[in-house]
């Protein structure tokens, strides 16, 4: 038996995972809009749907899609026949992101081995916790390539099951 789409229950999930997302640092109304994508049954809407679904003027989603486009969590494509454009999801949005967004820890990494260099001395204490940035984000960049490659076996898993 096929269940009933709640659409209040929806709009209180996309507030909550934007009130989530936002916690953690991602901007509300890209994260806002993020979340009405993903539950969008196509997962893609114009600026238009996209602005009445969460009560919001379109202008004010220009900029989220914006953002949203620039790191590779949405598509912009034209609507055929109109001189509208939709916002679409890629497929594995998710993924294609942290992918994008991987060598951030290495960028990261080099820029505090610069720290280490400027205070001299690596075993002092400024140039220890220094070295143990540069070490962290060095890991962090090779745990998520490692767990990008984990994932894309679970999900070729999961799809042949």
């Amino acid at each position: 038996m096929e269940q009933q789409r709640d659409e209040q229950s929806v709009s209180r999930f996309v507030e909550h995972f934007a009130m989530t997302m936002n916690d953690l640092g991602f901007p509300r109304m890209p994260a806002r809009v993020l979340g009405a994508l993903t539950v969008a049954d196509d997962g893609a809407l114009t600026a238009g749907q996209i602005g009445e679904r969460l009560g919001v003027s379109p202008a004010a989603i220009s900029g989220a899609v914006r953002y949203l486009v620039q790191i590779g969590m949405v598509v912009r494509e034209p609507v055929p026949g109109s001189r509208s454009d939709r916002y679409r999801l890629p497929n594995q949005a998710w993924y294609l992101a942290s992918q994008q967004r991987g060598g951030a820890y290495k960028r990261v990494a080099d820029v505090v081995q610069e720290g280490v260099d400027a205070v001299g001395d690596p075993t002092s204490p400024a140039g220890e916790r220094l070295a143990e940035m540069r070490d962290f984000f060095l890991f962090m960049q090779d745990a998520v390539g490692e767990l990008l490659g984990r994932w894309d076996q679970v999900r070729q898993e999961r799809r042949s099951a």
